[in-house]
């Protein structure tokens, strides 16, 4: 059960029920810098009554949203189900809008389907609010950037849409924001499509700055998703696991957050300004890892917002189908998520660009001492000290079925074959593995 004080400020708004002034509720959120959050289930007192059909109105909120408010509001709200004493309700979470003023279809951009959130409530903008408000509008979102290719296909897309039980049916290309206001396929189609000119840059330095360089890889030239996939995949292989094995069993540390090395990629990629040809850069160095996106701070938003967890997403279209995907879970949680491991200096904030940087921990197993009797544990240590997971359950899978091919890996770890492939070149390069005879019909060998 979680606790809060159910009290409505600047960014909460409480409603007892669904009621005719919510897509005004929803608009002043999206108007606002910071946008918002509305319970539905609590009174203005803050007594929390909860919904009986919490699908119903779940379904309804959705609709309600996507239909009656322009422009599209797609990848700028989330629809959450939560329990507060012991009853449950609903957490609509609005971000700020890039597309402003935002507004109610049957009223148009006038003061009757403008609003703004001032303090707890909302207030309907004058005609000056909203022309000053249109004029400092982004122009150059990636829906109206022209696709420089028009021969595209999304056969990439569709598997990864269908790997979450979804169909894409013939209409996904205007569900999901990927064609101009003139029928062409935008920048947001060119990034999803199976081929384009995009790459995201891993490189690797042998010390601590970039006088060394060890290896310059890039992933991409197809759907984003896809590049996104191996991106974590190699950096899973270069994310060391300490391990010490006890007794009790095994104990194991990260070098590297894995939940938060995940999220600053993904924030990364989805949050990136493409507009001007720049992609995310990851440098891995001796002693930490940089993870740099284009674009600075996204519209509107303070460092204060933006360590609160406020988004004010620059890619909405991208982030919907992320979160469609299961690549993101709920706006706004990224953040909050890598500041549960690191600390705020963790980010740099520059003019044009932002940068995660996240130092390596130790080995914390590196200078303790063994008994006698823990021979076999700490030979075992060793060998193993320096693998990261998936290595890991490459060596068990490779001990259950030496002749395991490559293919099956992949489709046992849930992972690219790329992915498996970078993995166990690691290992051969430690001597931990080697295979003996041919591709077709040789075998793996656990080297002792």
């Amino acid at each position: 059960m979680k606790e809060m004080q159910n009290i409505e400020n600047n960014r909460i708004e409480n409603k007892e029920q669904l009621n005719e002034d919510f897509e005004q509720e929803v608009i002043a959120f999206l108007n606002y810098k910071e946008g918002g959050i509305i319970y539905v289930g609590i009174r203005k007192d803050g007594k929390v009554v909860g919904v009986d059909d919490i699908d119903k109105i779940q379904l309804q909120i959705k609709d309600r949203i996507k239909n009656n408010i322009q422009p599209s509001t797609l990848g700028l709200f989330d629809v959450i189900v939560e329990q507060i004493e012991d009853k449950n309700v609903i957490k609509v979470v609005i971000s700020s809008g890039t597309e402003k003023p935002y507004y109610l279809r049957k009223k148009g951009r006038t003061p009757e389907g403008c609003y703004l959130r001032v303090g707890s409530s909302k207030e309907k903008m004058t005609f000056e609010m909203i022309d000053n408000m249109y004029a400092k509008r982004v122009k150059n979102t990636l829906k109206e950037i022209e696709s420089p290719r028009q021969e595209l296909t999304f056969n990439q897309l569709k598997i990864y849409y269908e790997g979450q039980g979804l169909q894409l049916n013939e209409n996904f290309l205007k569900n999901l924001d990927l064609l101009t206001s003139d029928g062409k396929y935008n920048y947001n189609a060119f990034l999803l499509a199976d081929e384009n000119n995009v790459s995201i840059k891993v490189v690797k330095y042998l010390g601590t700055d970039k006088m060394d360089l060890v290896k310059n890889q890039e992933y991409g030239y197809c759907c984003l998703i896809t590049a996104t996939q191996k991106v974590l995949d190699r950096l899973d292989a270069e994310n060391t696991v300490y391990a010490k094995i006890e007794y009790k069993g095994r104990k194991e540390v990260e070098m590297i957050n894995s939940k938060a090395l995940k999220e600053a990629v993904i924030n990364a990629i989805v949050h990136n300004d493409y507009s001007y040809g720049n992609s995310p850069i990851i440098e891995l160095y001796s002693d930490r890892i940089e993870i740099t996106s284009a674009g600075g701070l996204p519209q509107e938003l303070s460092k204060s917002d933006f360590f609160k967890g406020v988004t004010a997403p620059r890619n909405k279209e991208l982030i919907r189908v992320f979160k469609d995907v299961d690549l993101i879970e709920n706006i706004g949680s990224g953040i909050l998520r890598i500041l549960k491991a690191y600390d705020k200096s963790c980010f740099i904030f520059m003019d044009n660009f932002l940068r995660v940087s996240f130092k390596y921990r130790e080995n914390p197993f590196k200078y303790e001492k063994t008994t006698t009797q823990e021979t076999t544990q700490e030979t075992t240590q060793e060998n193993y000290a320096m693998l990261n997971e998936t290595q890991i359950h490459i060596i068990k899978l490779i001990e259950e079925n030496p002749s395991i091919t490559q293919k099956e890996i992949a489709k046992e770890l849930q992972m690219t074959r790329d992915g498996v492939k970078y993995n166990m070149n690691v290992l051969k390069e430690m001597n931990i593995i080697s295979r003996e005879g041919s591709t077709k019909k040789g075998k793996w060998k656990i080297l002792k």
